[in-house]
């Protein structure tokens, strides 16, 4: 089969478009032809930094397809079947192999792309909103980097809760097309004061809840904008700043950090069942996946580059 692999760590360039061999089908797991890749934040990091557990190595998360092999112990799932999957890497080639465990089956009438772009943004988002973010009807959430996969689900799954829901982006624009997705107010953090906006928006008392999937310098702002046992769940480390965090802010109003990792419970029924039941809401209309641009496979260079450059809004996807 034909992938995006690479040797080294390093900037999108370090990619070969290269014949590699198909990928061995688990017991417990199944093997699909891949009809699409949801190129997901953790990828470009594992790209730049990340260990190379094979080599050449094939990262990539997210990936949507037909199965075309099930191992011995799979009785869920058939050959010919549509499908979502995750895996800690894999997904850009023409062929993946993951446990059945993660897959998810989808409707013969759901887009390719957009089925590749569900099972994490949506399962992170739902557990910093409501696992770890304890998110209740009527309090207010900060989704920092709302343009992004996570961000755009976190405003909806948060709206559709009955929340008040202030984002943050790097433009007036993106912020604008937030406002279609549940966005109650909009800060845009390179011309706005972030900390200041969100005390004038919340009449000085700061926010019960943040998600916050950026990290670095964002998440000192993301901790003085809570209020009184205001919540904080970090999720990755997209502004790829070293992270340095003073919390002494944090003992006086009972505020709280929980770090949230989906890929730590993604073998749990709780996350499984808790996709499966999105990727419903979504066929339905109920919730909305954004896509920005598709690339070939080959191009995935290409795809790394634009998202790095902070060109997208929403998920880039690759085809092989």
């Amino acid at each position: 089969m034909k992938a995006a692999v690479y040797y080294e760590n390093g900037p999108p360039n370090v990619f070969k478009y290269e014949d590699v061999e198909d990928p061995a089908c688990l017991p417990e797991g199944i093997v699909i032809e891949v009809g699409a890749v949801s190129i997901e934040g953790g990828d470009t990091l594992n790209r730049a930094r990340g260990e190379l557990a094979t080599v050449p190595h094939i990262v990539g998360y997210q990936a949507a397809g037909t199965i075309i092999e099930v191992g011995e112990k799979v009785t869920d799932l058939k050959p010919g079947q549509r499908v979502t999957t995750v895996n800690f890497a894999g997904s850009h080639a023409e062929k993946r192999s993951v446990f059945a465990r993660t897959a998810w089956a989808i409707p013969d009438s759901m887009d390719i792309r957009t089925a590749a772009a569900i099972p994490v943004p949506f399962g992170t988002a739902h557990d910093c909103l409501f696992e770890f973010g304890r998110l209740q009807k009527g309090e207010t959430v900060l989704v920092q980097a709302g343009a992004g996969a996570v961000g755009l689900a976190a405003i909806q799954l948060a709206k559709r809760a009955g929340a008040t829901v202030i984002a943050t982006a790097s433009s007036d624009d993106r912020l604008e097309k937030l406002r279609e997705f549940g966005m109650d107010h909009g800060i845009n953090y390179r011309t706005q004061d972030l900390v200041a906006e969100v005390k004038r928006l919340t009449d000085n008392q700061g926010v019960n809840l943040v998600v916050d999937p950026v990290g670095g310098s964002t998440l000192q702002k993301s901790v003085l904008s809570l209020g009184y046992r205001g919540r904080i769940s970090m999720v990755g480390q997209a502004g790829r700043e070293e992270m340095k965090l003073d919390v002494s802010t944090m003992m006086a109003g009972n505020q709280s950090l929980s770090g949230v990792f989906l890929g730590a419970e993604i073998f749990t029924d709780r996350v499984h069942n808790n996709i499966q039941k999105m990727i419903g809401e979504i066929a339905k209309g109920e919730l909305k996946v954004v896509l920005d641009k598709n690339f070939a496979l080959k191009d995935a260079a290409a795809a790394h580059e634009f998202i790095e450059n902070r060109k997208a809004f929403g998920r880039v996807t690759l085809t092989p």
